[in-house]
This record gives structure tokens, sequence and C-alpha cells, in this order.
């Protein structure tokens, strides 16, 4: 998972041909406190155990819908949180979702980048390598900067939070 999860930056996600290069993910395994794994499998978060390649989206809040990626073999749960993308293709779809306008807030956190995108729980469990999602390989390995993640109130102090270096679409700036 902390191979995969800075491999994602610069990695272009689509939904439905909506979306943009990946700008800020963060990594969970199953040993994390902070992890939905961490207490062991349930019918919420069986996806989580494999096998990779697969989408994980659960509600955060209440409000919000998360997507996160599958890494791990079958059996073990390791996911990727998306948290931000840098908006590309479909913006005008996107701010008729988020209802509005600056680039900048489209999807710049993972609730955000959900509702912009059109993800919500139907979506959990989807291949990632089929309709209706797309990823297109990085031309580049992209400068990469990690921190702390986001949000959390256990394991605060593990630096797995992932994102592009001085990119204007994280969902908080890196310190």
């Amino acid at each position: 998972m902390h191979e995969v999860a800075p491999e994602l930056i610069g990695v272009t996600l689509l939904f439905d041909g909506v979306g943009g290069p990946i700008v800020e993910v963060e990594a969970y395994d199953q040993e994390d406190p902070a992890s939905h794994a961490f207490r062991g499998r349930t019918p919420r978060n069986a996806v989580m155990f494999g096998p990779p390649g697969y989408t994980y989206v659960y509600r955060s809040y209440g409000i919000h819908w998360c997507l996160n990626f599958v890494c791990d073999v079958e059996g073990r749960a390791e996911a990727a949180l998306i948290r931000a993308l840098a908006p590309a293709r479909g913006i005008e779809e996107m701010r008729a979702r988020r209802g509005v306008v600056a680039e900048r807030a489209l999807c710049s956190g993972p609730g955000k980048l959900c509702q912009a995108l059109g993800i919500t729980n139907a979506h959990s469990g989807l291949a990632l390598d089929a309709p209706p999602f797309e990823l297109l390989e990085r031309d580049r390995t992209p400068p990469i900067v990690t921190g702390p993640r986001i949000g959390i109130t256990r394991a605060v102090e593990q630096s797995w939070r992932y994102g592009l270096a001085g990119s204007p679409f994280l969902s908080r700036p890196f310190t």
C-alpha cells in the first residue's frame, strides 16, 4: 500500500469520462487503528480485503462519499483514499454537481471529489480497469510530498498522506 499510494499521484482518474490527475492520497492498512479494517472484516468493509484493483466507497460522517482503491492481495486489507484530483475533463459536469464555479474547489477533498465525479456507494466493489472507471498512466514521476493524514483521531502521527508538490488542488497544503 505504501508502494501503491505514491504511485497513484499523477495517474488520471476518470469516472464516466469525468476527472483528472490524482494529486493527493492517503494510505491505510489493516494494522492501522484509523483503518476501517482494523477491527476485522465486516459486510461494510469486505471489499477492502481484496482482491486489489477494486473500489471501496464509504460515507464519511454520514454526509460525504469517499473513494478508496483496494491495494493489496486478497485477504489483506489495504487501501488508498483518493483525497483530491486536478479537474481536467468534464469540468462543467463537475461544476453542476458541486454547485461551485472555482476549479480549485471542485475536487479538493474526498467528499468533493466523489460529488464532482458522481461517485456513491453504488460504485463500491467495482473494478478500476473497467467502465465506468478508467485510469490513465502518468507520463513521468512527479515530485511527491508526504505528511500526516487529515481528519482522523487515531494514528495521526503516520506520514501516510502523499501529494503532488505545489499543487493548488490539494485538500490542504502540506506543511
